[in-house]
């Protein structure tokens, strides 16, 4: 009958499973697609609810947000807003990472139980959960102790569920099912056994299950020896326990990002990096592609994904290690200039060199001039520059964005200018000191443009 409605148009807002996304199921006038828990879903699946309706709004809702969907958001192609104040009276949930110790969990259970609270203990593996129970009823003989997990019958898993939302049980033994929509204030600590077997976002996930009232939460994640950790699990640990403050879901994405690599954008992988071309010159591709669209029109290949002016004024721009001495901090300094677009970002970056490292030395002044040049040949389409001490030579990219009739108009009042190609100037000077080169370039670039 609802599917019938929803057809028809009678009905104007409806609720459900992945039963939205079948065959059957078609809408009228569908606007707003709202998605909770969206690092549950697959891509497939959220582009079939984008492919109902041309122009359908789409909001999406997590605490955790898939690498993939942080990296569209960061990179432009969507838009996100984060919700960083928590409810009134919320206390951040503590965070142990520990190997597994009967001391420690009969410790942290009681404290939990003697203030009249309830415990989640996390146990992920159904075949082995009853031995399990066994083991924490000879532990701890005081507590109350329920099972719960997916395989159980619809109807006992409601009535486990009611009687420790009730209070009478006061020990969960559970599996993820209770990853979402379980919320009983008086559960306010949580062990989760082999810890290292979950994924950054889910780890954040549970720990949610507790800590939600005014009353100090705390989570335990327990972990084979150190020796025996992956060095990914030893990364995903490292984070959920330094990020246990409140609203720290978007921070934890952000390394998980970094964890797992930023998936594809037109594929269907969801994290992982990209192989072929490096993650930071795929990142340039993708943005100057965005905003060439963002601006109306395609993104010529050739055009937008060009590679930077080369700039040769033959004299050593570099930073000296005398200068900067740690390689990685050089590196990263480099990588910033090259990705400056303006000149204003170039001021900007002298001004920091010379607060951090002192006066610049004549080499980090050529390697800043090198960059100022590089930024007024770019726009006219000069893919090279050689600068030596007898003459300026300019390699032109084909069709560059240039009008001709200034190019003549330049040629025949400088009579030490001449065509030696098709796309190369050569302006004949002598030119002994870098300075006066840069200058001769810039003056050149200046007419060239005007």
């Amino acid at each position: 009958r609802i599917i019938q409605q929803l057809a028809s148009g009678e009905v104007d807002i409806v609720i459900g499973t992945h039963k939205l996304l079948a065959r059957d199921v078609k809408f009228s006038g569908l606007g707003l697609v709202i998605i909770d828990e969206e690092h549950r879903f697959g891509v497939r699946q959220k582009e079939a609810l984008k492919r109902l309706r041309a122009e359908v709004d789409v909001l999406t809702l997590t605490a955790t947000p898939i690498p993939r969907t942080l990296a569209l958001s960061l990179e432009g192609i969507r838009d996100f807003s984060v919700i960083a104040t928590a409810p009134e009276r919320r206390l951040a949930i503590k965070t142990f990472v520990a190997p597994w110790s009967e001391g420690l969990i009969r410790e942290a259970v009681l404290r939990e139980l003697k203030r009249g609270g309830q415990v989640y203990f996390l146990h992920n593996e159904v075949d082995s959960i009853e031995r399990m129970r066994e083991r924490l009823a000879r532990l701890l003989p005081e507590a109350r102790i329920a099972v719960a997990h997916g395989q159980m019958r619809e109807r006992e898993l409601e009535r486990v569920m009611r009687e420790f939302n009730a209070q009478r049980s006061n020990l969960l033994l559970c599996s993820t099912i209770i990853e979402s929509g379980i919320d009983i204030p008086s559960a306010n600590t949580m062990v989760i056994h082999r810890a290292d077997k979950f994924g950054l976002a889910q780890l954040h996930q549970l720990r949610g299950r507790v800590g939600r009232s005014h009353h100090q939460a705390y989570a335990y994640l327990l972990t084979p020896p150190e020796d025996a950790l992956g060095a990914q699990a030893k990364k995903r640990l490292e984070a959920i326990q330094m990020m246990e403050q409140l609203g720290s879901g978007f921070y934890l994405a952000m390394h998980d990002l970094e964890i797992r690599g930023a998936g594809e954008v037109l594929g269907e992988s969801q994290s992982g990096e990209i192989q072929e071309v490096g993650f930071s010159l795929y990142a340039r591709m993708l943005e100057r592609a965005v905003r060439a669209l963002k601006s109306g029109r395609a993104p010529a290949l050739e055009k937008d994904l060009d590679l930077d002016t080369e700039v040769n004024l033959h004299v050593p721009a570099l930073l000296p290690a005398s200068y900067c001495s740690d390689v990685q901090e050089r590196l990263a300094l480099y990588k910033r200039l090259a990705d400056a677009a303006a000149p204003e970002q170039l001021e900007a970056l002298r001004e920091e060199l010379v607060d951090r490292f002192g006066e610049l030395p004549e080499p980090a002044r050529a390697l800043l001039e090198c960059h100022r040049v590089r930024l007024a040949a770019r726009p006219l389409g000069v893919s090279r520059v050689d600068a030596t001490h007898e003459a300026v030579q300019l390699q032109f990219v084909k069709n560059p964005p240039l009008d001709g009739a200034k190019v003549i108009e330049f040629m025949r009042g400088r009579r030490n200018a001449r065509l030696v190609g098709p796309e190369r100037i050569r302006v004949e000077a002598k030119l002994p000191a870098w300075p006066e080169r840069a200058q001769a370039v810039k003056e050149i670039l200046h007419s060239l443009a005007a």
